[in-house]
């Protein structure tokens, strides 16, 4: 080792040990500083918890004096603590509680309706739409001494009957009333606040008063996911209906002024309807996890306005009962307002071609077959029956075709022979068509049924879970055709599947096989394949047979209902297709494709016209485009 190796390696330890005596230094420092902010913030925290402490019994001591003031706003009213008995309105559908501390309904009961645990129970409950237990509502005023908060007080009832009770808020100047009116044979209940005398109680400035609601939604049906899929809340502002989302967290601050503010589940809501447009709305939908008893956790906080004259009395009204699209619509005879509240859109019909089918034919089929009668999987199956006899002809048209091109297969394959190469696609697509324009084939004709069923399909997809009448009515093993049926149940949900097994949704998926096997010997029989094409068509086929296998995880926890609709509507395609297929001579159609062919060769001006013309157009113009790129390649 040389003195120069020697002297490095030193000055390397020196610099080692300088490194590590500076860092040694740096963290004394940099803990030093750590230990003095935590104490500084040790010192803050207990400052904080004193300040809060302070404030704590400033407030109590403030209260305690409010209470002792006699002459403070409405003291002689102030709830001292303590249950108070309900004052009760009923009528044959509703019964509604009033609590009166607060002058709020701290509990609604539909009298016609039980929840799930009830029915199966075989009890004479009514259903509890909510109670204080899980939801509450109060009223906030900006009075000139203290803001006056309806939860703090408690009313006197001065004029009560079975549908309708005044509360008073007396003071030593006026009053403050709430009048509760429950509609005869309605699910309607109207509220007015009235002011008298309190002119000089309030601020100039206090045009309105704050209300805050919020409900913890009641699971009322047998299957949480089906339910909890369509119950929102729901609110309409600006000539819209929106809502907020049914899986996820979601706050929505309208822009616009809102009309009503529904707490909504899938088969009733509770809804809040301003005599005027409520403003600066907050609203917020949090979900509940499965196995809770609960769906969602609303919340609605809105400016209502109010006078404090007592000149214009403040109107709202409470709308406590079923979605059932015929109702709403008939609330409109009791409006507040000018305008039309639209409350059946609480009621989801569809995206809008499948709402105006649902609109303008299944309601009223439906309402027709209903008012008969007949029981549920009655009226089910004669819907069915009707759209399958509406969309016969166009699925009769659509199979000719199939079979117009399932004769003429043999020649079309002479052309896929003749023309086996992939770089000659083209030429062979254009000599197919031109082949099936002189015969008279649309090769397009068989996809007229999908488009007519698909429409009507999601219409039904979309009608059946909001039918309330469908709730808790039997059809041969399922009790219930609004909620999933079972073959099998267990007690721990599975992945995809959850803790049982449909029937209805069984066979359904069962028929789907059937009838894909059906659809895919139709267009096995009538396509040409060629050689580059064999490949797509086996994953086509492959496809069609994992759908229902798709549609068994999907479908498993949907409605009874909705599945054997499904389940009646493929059954009956398959049979018509399987009739169209026996009663189908295909020598003769051959015969008469044959005499097409002739007729059309008479007359060699004769071009194709229509959607064949248009494909053909547009292949001559592909094949020059590929032509040019070919030569321009070469060059």
């Amino acid at each position: 080792m040389d003195k120069n190796t020697i002297i490095g390696f030193i000055l390397i330890a020196i610099l080692l040990i300088g490194f590590s005596y500076y860092n040694q230094d740096q963290y004394t420092e940099q803990a030093a500083l750590q230990a003095q902010q935590d104490s500084i913030a040790l010192v803050e925290q207990a400052r904080a918890k004193k300040k809060a402490v302070a404030d704590s019994v400033a407030a109590l001591q403030r209260a305690e004096a409010l209470a002792a003031d006699t002459t403070s706003l409405f003291s002689a009213q102030r709830h001292q603590g303590g249950e108070c008995a309900p004052i009760v309105l009923r009528n044959n559908k509703v019964t509604v509680e009033i609590n009166p501390v607060g002058a709020v309904p701290s509990r609604v009961l539909l009298n016609e309706y039980k929840d799930y645990a009830s029915f199966a129970a075989g009890t004479d409950s009514a259903l509890v739409l909510f109670d204080a237990t899980t939801a509450s509502m109060n009223l906030a005023f900006e009075a000139k001494e203290l803001n006056v908060d309806t939860r703090e007080f408690q009313f006197v009832p001065v004029a009560q009957s079975d549908s309708s009770v005044t509360l008073r808020l007396a003071d030593r100047t006026g009053t403050l009333d709430f009048t509760y009116d429950l509609l005869p044979d309605n699910y309607m209940v109207n509220l007015t606040v009235h002011a008298v005398g309190l002119s000089n109680t309030f601020p100039v400035r206090c045009k309105s008063f704050t209300l805050t609601w919020l409900d913890r939604v009641r699971q009322q049906e047998k299957g949480f996911y089906f339910e909890n899929m369509y119950s929102t809340l729901t609110y309409r502002s600006n000539g819209d209906t929106e809502k907020l989302s049914e899986q996820k967290e979601e706050t929505a601050t309208p822009e616009h002024d809102v009309d009503w503010v529904a707490f909504k589940n899938q088969y009733f809501s509770a809804v809040l309807i301003g005599g005027k447009p409520l403003n600066g709305a907050q609203l917020t939908s949090t979900p509940e996890e499965e196995g809770s008893g609960y769906l969602k956790n609303y919340s609605c906080k809105a400016d209502v306005s109010f006078d404090p004259t007592g000149n214009d009395p403040t109107r709202l009204q409470f709308y406590f009962g079923p979605n059932n699209y015929r109702l709403l619509q008939s609330m409109e005879k009791v409006r507040l307002t000018k305008d039309e509240m639209e409350l059946q859109e609480l009621v989801y019909l569809g995206w809008p071609i499948v709402r105006w089918i649902n609109r303008f034919f299944t309601l009223y089929v439906f309402d027709f077959l209903t008012k008969i009668g007949l029981p549920m999987g009655i009226v089910l199956l004669l819907i069915t029956l009707l759209l399958r006899v509406i969309v016969y002809g166009p699925t009769k048209k659509s199979y000719l075709s199939s079979a117009k091109m399932r004769v003429l297969k043999p020649k079309m394959d002479e052309i896929t022979k003749k023309y086996p190469n992939q770089e000659d696609a083209m030429k062979r697509q254009q000599e197919m068509m031109a082949l099936q324009s002189q015969y008279g084939v649309n090769p397009m004709g068989g996809c007229l049924p999908m488009l007519i069923q698909m429409p009507i399909w999601i219409a039904m997809f979309n009608f059946v879970p909001n039918a309330i009448e469908m709730r808790q009515q039997s059809l041969l093993w399922a009790e219930d055709l609004s909620t999933y049926d079972s073959l099998l149940s267990w007690n721990a949900g599975l992945p995809l599947i959850g803790n049982h097994l449909s029937l209805f949704c069984l066979l359904f998926c069962a028929t789907n096989v059937i009838y894909s096997y059906l659809t895919m010997r139709q267009q096995r029989d009538t396509m040409a394949v060629a050689p580059e094409q064999a490949q797509t068509m086996k994953m086509m086929q492959w496809m069609m047979y994992l759908m229902p296998v798709v549609f068994f995880f999907m479908f498993n926890k949907y409605s009874a209902g909705l599945n054997f609709y499904y389940f009646i509507s493929l059954l009956f395609s398959a049979i018509t297709m399987w009739y169209l297929r026996a009663t189908t001579d295909d020598a003769k159609l051959l015969e008469k494709l044959e005499e097409n062919y002739r007729r059309n060769k008479q007359d060699p001006n004769k071009k194709p016209t229509g959607l064949a013309a248009r494909l053909a157009a547009l292949q001559e113009q592909q094949q020059k485009m590929l032509e040019e790129k070919q030569a321009r390649y070469k060059k």
